[in-house]
């Protein structure tokens, strides 16, 4: 199996994930992390930082010559605001007793955001404490992680994109973007290939900015070409869905998640809710609709992968207008204002990809093992060229 650890705070030196469970030979560059990481930095809606900040990636060990050694690979992403105001962050985020404590704790907590309750948690005064680590900058490290698990699908023959399907109120129909088109996505400013809808996306998105607001929407992302039978029926946490549930779940702000039409299906009856199977001798079996999402009985069937996610408004405001208690004092007050966009819906449609793919790679790798990249594709194909040698109960 893969798994991965995550480690560092927003304004600290670095992030760094360690991935463990990888075969050898595995192609990979600090290019393509980087790659990934701008895509996730970047998108209407986001703060100017993010427009100049650079993650600084560097492969600290488990990589030789550009390929996985089979042992875990460890990424550091540098914070660039680490050097350029050394005066601030590297005090106020020391881990050095010496430079402690802060000179100004933050003690009026956001409503919607992790700060009390974190407080209250492990006994904290400072909401720093909470809100360096509750931060979606996480993220960061978590598609670093998901670069390498796009990586080894893609040795599979497995894409994976994404697009926003809604930003506020304003919402896109029409088709989902295809295997290769991610480019054409990432193109538009709001990731919307409905040109009408990411039009009335970047209108919510201005006005929501001069009322110093924020707005969040729906993303979806859409895996093609998975192998058929990752995950399984036989117990609660071997199911396919319920891992993508819950990995993408666990993205800072999500609130919502649905595989395939879960949401539409439950309101209609079963004669129209489920996808009818055909089987002819020169294609198998096929599905004549895709409403389960690629995913039946927690096992995936062949079908593309298809997984949403509902992002909340951001908490943090540019204009704080939500009333809130100073911890210390007990005073009424506004939450303060840490650094913010006016949405990052665009940027998790990036990171749903990423976190869909270290779940895919995961069972990926259960099913079909291998030390190497070569038997791990090898094992695949052998699974595929038997399941097409004839249908089940020749």
């Amino acid at each position: 199996m893969i798994r991965y650890l995550t480690a560092g705070e927003s304004h600290g030196r670095a992030l760094v994930v360690v991935v463990e469970g990888l075969p050898a030979g595995l192609v990979i560059s600090t290019d393509d992390i980087a790659h990934e990481l701008t895509r996730r930095r970047l998108g209407y809606g986001r703060g100017p930082r993010m427009r100049f900040e650079q993650d600084q990636v560097t492969l600290l060990g488990g990589v030789r010559h550009g390929r996985t050694l089979g042992s875990p690979v460890a990424v550091e992403i540098g914070n660039t605001e680490w050097d350029r105001n050394p005066e601030k962050w590297q005090q106020e985020m020391s881990p050095a007793m010496a430079d402690g404590p802060t000179q100004a704790p933050l003690t009026q907590v956001r409503p919607g955001h992790a700060d009390l309750a974190g407080m209250q948690k492990y006994g904290f005064t400072d909401a720093r404490d909470v809100l360096e680590r509750a931060s979606a900058r996480e993220t960061a490290a978590r598609v670093a992680a998901g670069t390498l698990a796009k990586a080894l699908l893609g040795t599979l023959g497995v894409q994976i994109v994404s697009h926003v399907v809604q930003m506020g109120p304003a919402k896109a129909t029409g088709a989902r973007p295809g295997p290769g088109d991610l480019d054409r996505v990432d193109e538009n400013e709001v990731r919307c290939l409905d040109l009408e809808a990411a039009a009335a996306m970047v209108a919510e998105i201005k006005e929501a900015a001069k009322e110093g607001d924020s707005l969040g929407g729906v993303v979806e992302a859409i895996a093609y070409g998975v192998p058929i039978g990752l995950g399984s029926h036989v117990h609660w946490d071997r199911k396919l869905d319920a891992a993508l549930a819950r990995a993408v779940m666990s993205i800072q702000a999500v609130k919502g998640v649905e595989i395939g039409d879960g949401f539409d299906v439950a309101g209609r009856r079963g004669s129209d809710a489920h996808d009818p199977l055909t089987w002819t001798s020169a294609d198998g079996y096929a599905r004549g609709s895709n409403y389960s999402g690629g995913v039946e009985g927690g096992m995936s069937t062949g079908e593309p992968v298809v997984v949403r996610a509902a992002m909340k408004p951001l908490a943090t405001l540019n204009k704080p207008t939500l009333a809130t208690v100073d911890t210390a004092s007990k005073d009424p007050g506004v939450s303060f204002k840490e650094r913010t966009d006016v949405t990052a819906v665009p940027a998790l449609g990036v990171v749903v990809e990423h976190m869909v793919a270290l779940v895919l790679a995961d069972e990926a790798a259960r099913k079909f093992g291998g030390d190497s990249v070569e038997e791990f594709v090898r094992n695949h194909r052998t699974f595929t060229e038997a399941l097409a040698a004839g249908p089940v109960g020749a």
